[in-house]
């Protein structure tokens, strides 16, 4: 669960998610939700958070350049289509690389592996992040290294910190989640949050993280995690 990349695939095509899944299980290394409706997928993207979305260009009433310009922008995106000439129109858009249908597994491979450099250098970035959280009336600044899980109580939440620190905050937990970075933390139920690097082991009932603290995880969020 720490390494993998969080991906997601949109594509009015079954068969061509259906490509796309086989590509990303032979690679390895990823986690993959797949759409056949644009407007669906972008009503999941802030819970799944992805890292590597492969998103289709002409499909069903919309356009995938559209979707592109919605997605996080610290999201890499791989276009996926069988019209060439917007190629162009991708690399204005600052994708990582466009993949002309039908395309084999060693050029799927050679796009991923470029997509999984921009992920690391995301990641890396995150490293360094600061948070600034309010704690009655003073303004707490928070390295989000420093993070290894979120409570939610009521109308605040408390943020679990290594060197045993705890910060409470009158923030809601979605509003939390919103000024995090797009990768590294996983919601695995309505009232916790949890970095993914502090977590030594998982199922999918519990989280147990390295401090030996275990969490719970809720029924409707175990697809956030994998099993």
């Amino acid at each position: 669960m720490i390494k993998d990349i969080i991906c997601v695939a949109i594509d009015d095509e079954p068969m061509a998610l259906s490509v796309i899944s086989g590509f990303c299980e032979r690679k390895g290394n990823c986690r993959l939700v797949t759409f056949t409706d644009p407007h669906e997928a972008l009503l999941h993207i802030d819970e799944i958070r992805p890292e590597l979305v492969f998103l289709d260009i002409e499909m069903d009433g919309t356009s995938g350049l559209d979707v592109a310009e919605s997605l996080p922008k610290d999201c890499a995106v791989i276009f996926t289509t069988a019209y060439a000439q917007y190629a162009l129109d991708g690399y204005d858009l600052g994708v990582v690389d466009f993949l002309h249908k039908p395309f084999s597994y060693s050029r799927f491979e050679k796009a991923f592996e470029k997509a999984a450099l921009v992920v690391e250098y995301v990641r890396s970035k995150m490293n360094t992040r600061v948070i600034t959280v309010k704690e009655e009336y003073l303004n707490v600044p928070i390295p989000v290294s420093e993070i290894i899980y979120i409570e939610a109580m009521n109308n605040y939440c408390r943020i679990f910190r290594t060197g045993n620190l705890v910060t409470q905050t009158r923030m809601t937990l979605k509003s939390l989640i919103d000024i995090l970075p797009a990768e590294g933390f996983v919601r695995i139920h309505r009232s916790f949050v949890v970095a993914a690097d502090k977590v030594s082991s998982f199922n999918k009932k519990e989280v147990y993280l390295s401090g030996g603290k275990v969490l719970p995880v809720g029924r409707q969020y175990v697809e956030n995690i994998e099993i």
